[in-house]
């Protein structure tokens, strides 16, 4: 299990599970560890991206705006507040203005329907939700 307190730019358990939760995801997160719980964000990010393109291509402009809505919470909300500057120096810095630079594009992919901007979004998160993903095995076994 985790420590309740995790040395990586990411902040505490319990943080992590009040954004996930804020942010409406559907799985649940009582007994996600940190590493899940951002695991779920990234795929929550995905999903919404997913919705978000079906809606513009069906011109559903309320599913549209909520689906974009969505995935900028979960950048905003979830993923950059999870971020601990202090302790993970220029890599959560990074990670912070990489995400505020999506939040922007989300909202202008919202403003202009504009289906390229989300695909930009989808690249620039898809290489972290894989690294991530690949991660976990080793980040296991490195508090057990």
């Amino acid at each position: 299990m985790y420590p309740a307190a995790m040395t990586s730019p990411f902040g505490r358990t319990g943080a992590l599970a009040q954004a996930y939760r804020r942010i409406g995801a559907e799985t649940s997160v009582v007994d996600a560890d940190p590493h899940r719980l951002i695991e779920l964000l990234f795929d929550a990010y995905v999903d919404s991206l997913v919705q978000a393109r079906g809606a513009i291509q069906a011109g559903q402009t309320e599913a549209k705006g909520k689906a974009i809505s969505r995935a900028a919470r979960i950048v905003d909300e979830g993923l950059k507040a999870g971020l601990n500057l202090d302790k993970g120096g220029r890599l959560a810095a990074d990670l912070r203005d990489l995400y505020e630079y999506v939040s922007l594009r989300l909202v202008l992919a919202n403003v202009r329907n504009d289906l390229a901007i989300l695909d930009e979004c989808s690249r620039l998160i898809e290489p972290l939700r894989q690294a991530w993903k690949d991660i976990r095995p080793t980040a296991l076994r490195a508090v057990n």
